[in-house]
């Protein structure tokens, strides 16, 4: 009778399947006894894209030189040095992936050892192979339960808050139709459409009706990065790669693999970051700060601007190249004064989402409130919308009087006189608003309709 493969045992027969993911991802073998490197390689190529095998520490770090590994299985006793020593030195040099030790001989001591080197499991020889799988499979989901947790913990400080596409207008449907026949593709999608519109819903709504929508959603608003570190937080950074990076940091676009990267305001991208984007989505890698590897990505990426980026091409502050390399197809969200007819069911809905957040019974909305919603022009769009409902939740009713009182404060800009130039009819349009909004550059931002880093640019420039 033949003896069953022992690397399929029938208690625990664990399938290429039952791991998930994992077959996307990469690992790396480290053990100098020929039997065992033949053992484990056998039992996962199978289940993951990549398998290489080393003999020592040496071998080992040439691998990791040429490769990205997303887990390494190492044996604490190799010829030369440990393998406890060479993990604390790979740490050191920003290796993030996932490391799972492998001893004949364990204590107590040494336990304590490996777990302080960044091990995330700690596996004693003999072992079977479903501990061996079991130990791997924890070590990256762990891993992925960080990083989800990590982009939750954004959407929650992040989200705009809206759910969902609201609205009937032929333009609503129009975008409804785009975005439906857009989702299930790989293009990349670029999104205009002035502040408050809800870029960020359409992105969504692209994630979720995508094959991505169980994989994260990663949104990245370029204008309130600092531009210093703005490279680390899309490409991430090794540990030493400059002051203060303390320890190793994945960065966005890996939080995002296998889903969608969703990057608002990419016309404030510094220029010199622009030339390092489109390398990316073109090749698919990325390079952290300070290191020599590359790492291979997968996330689809959805840009959004309230700017024309046409004249910024023109005026050489956005690539032409990027451009159209994300000017594959363009979704415009048009502004809600052009479809005032969405502004009820909009209202309503903001009313029940509101309601819902802040504990409050909901208040009516009558028709003199519905005619003063749709008289007036939402500079600020569905954005001031909802903010107009929380705050008439919070007082118990619509504040008719200071339904557009907003705008009806800021004075016209007066014609533009035949001897002024253009940069300074707009200068004293944005110091007209500023000072009509009491100096509070949050406030002018949203009337005029322009992230609040454009503004202080703007009043920069001019020592304002």
């Amino acid at each position: 009778m033949a003896r069953p493969d022992p690397l399929t045992p029938p208690d625990n027969p664990h399938s290429a399947e039952e791991f998930g993911p994992w077959h996307q991802h990469s690992v790396l073998v480290v053990d100098d006894e020929d039997g065992m490197r033949s053992f484990l390689a056998r039992a996962l190529k199978n289940r993951f894209g990549l398998v290489e095998t080393a003999a020592s520490a040496e071998e080992a770090a040439e691998l990791v030189r040429r490769y990205h590994f997303d887990l390494i299985v190492l044996d604490i006793a190799l010829p030369g040095r440990s393998g406890v020593d060479w993990l604390e030195e790979l740490r050191d040099q920003g290796f993030g992936g996932e490391v799972v030790l492998i001893t004949a001989f364990a204590s107590i001591e040494s336990a304590i050892d490996a777990l302080r080197a960044g091990a995330s499991d700690f596996i004693l020889k003999p072992f079977r192979l479903d501990q061996i799988l079991n130990a791997i499979k924890r070590s990256l989901e762990r891993a992925r339960l960080a990083r989800e947790n990590f982009i939750l913990r954004r959407e929650v400080e992040e989200m705009a808050g809206v759910e969902g596409i609201v609205g009937t207008s032929p333009a609503v449907k129009e975008l409804c139709a785009m975005i439906t026949r857009l989702a299930p593709l790989p293009t990349t999608v670029l999104i205009q459409g002035e502040s408050g519109t809800g870029k960020e819903v359409a992105a969504r709504a692209l994630h979720r009706l995508s094959p991505r929508s169980q994989r994260p959603f990663v949104p990245v608003n370029c204008s309130a990065i600092s531009p210093d570190i703005i490279e680390s937080e899309l490409f991430g950074h090794v540990k030493g790669a400059f002051t203060g990076a303390t320890q190793t940091h994945e960065g966005m676009f890996v939080y995002a693999q296998g889903g969608t990267l969703f990057l608002d305001e990419i016309s404030e991208l510094p220029f010199a970051l622009q030339a390092k984007l489109l390398r990316v989505i073109e090749e698919r890698r990325i390079r952290p700060v300070g290191s020599e590897r590359e790492v291979p990505v997968d996330a689809r990426i959805i840009a959004a601007t309230n700017r024309d980026l046409i004249p910024e091409v023109a005026a050489g502050r956005f690539r032409s190249d990027l451009f159209y390399r994300l000017d594959v197809v363009t979704l415009t969200i048009p502004p809600l004064r052009e479809r005032t007819e969405d502004i009820p069911a909009l209202a309503a809905h903001f009313l029940r989402q509101m309601s819902a957040q802040l504990g409050v019974g909901s208040i009516p909305m009558g028709p003199e409130v519905l005619d003063r919603l749709k008289a007036y022009r939402w500079p600020g769009n569905a954005r001031e919308l909802r903010n107009l409902v929380e705050r008439s939740l919070i007082l118990g009713q619509f504040p008719l009087q200071s339904i557009g009182a907003a705008e009806e404060q800021v004075p016209p800009s007066a014609p533009a006189a035949v001897d002024l130039s253009l940069d300074e009819v707009e200068k004293r349009h944005i110091l007209a608003v500023l000072e009509a909004s009491g100096g509070n550059k949050a406030e002018a931002s949203r009337r005029l309709g322009v992230s609040r880093k454009t503004l202080d640019r703007k009043c920069a420039e001019w020592g304002v």
